[in-house]
C-alpha cells in the first residue's frame, strides 16, 4: 500500500510540474538529491564498517561473552523462557550492544538471528513471550552513542554534531523503560484473562 502511495505522489508531482512548466526544476532536484544521497551513503557506510569491525574484534576478544555474563542476570529475568547458555542469549546481547552504539543496520541481522533461535526454542508458528519482549526492546532500544545521527550531522557540517548525545540517552532510556513496562503489563493482563 505504501508503495502505491509513493508512486501516486511521484506521478502527481511530475504531472503538476509538466502543467506548471517547472519540469527543469524537478529534474535538477532529482539529480541533486541523488548525488547527495550517494555521498551520504558512502559516509554512513564508513561509520557502519568501523563499528561492525569493532563488534567483530570485541567478539573475537571475548568481550561480548564477558558483557553477556555481566548483563545475564537482567537478560535472564527479561527472557525467562530462554535457557541461560542458549545461543539466543548471545544474539540478544549483541543486538543490544549494536543498538547502544546507534548501529540499527548492524543490529538488524543480529536481531533476526536471535528471533530464529527463539523460534527454534518455541517450535511454534506464533510469537513466543520472549520474541514479543525482544521485539519491543529492539524497537525502542537504548542508545548510548547515536553514531549514525552524529555522522549525518557531521556530513551536513553541524557546529556541534555530538550535542544530541545526552538527549538521545534520556529519550532512549525512557522509551526502553516504557516498552518493557508495557510488555510486562500486557503479558500479565493477558495471562490473567486466560486463567
Amino acid at each position: 500500500m505504501v508503495n502505491i502511495i509513493w508512486a501516486l505522489m511521484a506521478m502527481i508531482g511530475i504531472v503538476y510540474a509538466m502543467i506548471n512548466g517547472t519540469m527543469a526544476d524537478v529534474n535538477e532536484a532529482i539529480f541533486t538529491s541523488a548525488e547527495e544521497g550517494v555521498a551520504l551513503t558512502i559516509r554512513l557506510v564508513s561509520v557502519l564498517i568501523f563499528w561492525l569491525g569493532m563488534m567483530n574484534i570485541a567478539k573475537e576478544a571475548g568481550i561480548l561473552r564477558f558483557f553477556t555474563r555481566l548483563v545475564r542476570p537482567v537478560v535472564v529475568r527479561l527472557f525467562p523462557d530462554i535457557p541461560k547458555d542458549h545461543p539466543a542469549m548471545e544474539y540478544i546481547v549483541s543486538n543490544m550492544i549494536a543498538n547502544m552504539f546507534g548501529l540499527g543496520n548492524a543490529a538488524t541481522p543480529i536481531g533476526i538471528k536471535a528471533m530464529e533461535e527463539m523460534k527454534k526454542l518455541s517450535k511454534s508458528t506464533t510469537a513466543s513471550r520472549s520474541m514479543i519482549t525482544f521485539l519491543a526492546m529492539n524497537t525502542s532500544s537504548f542508545t548510548l552513542i547515536p553514531t549514525t545521527v552524529i555522522a549525518i550531522r557531521m556530513q551536513y557540517e553541524s557546529l556541534a554534531p555530538t550535542e544530541i548525545v545526552l538527549t538521545t540517552i534520556l529519550a532512549s532510556f525512557f522509551g526502553l523503560s516504557c516498552a518493557i513496562l508495557l510488555d510486562k503489563f500486557f503479558y500479565h493482563r493477558n495471562r490473567k484473562k486466560g486463567d
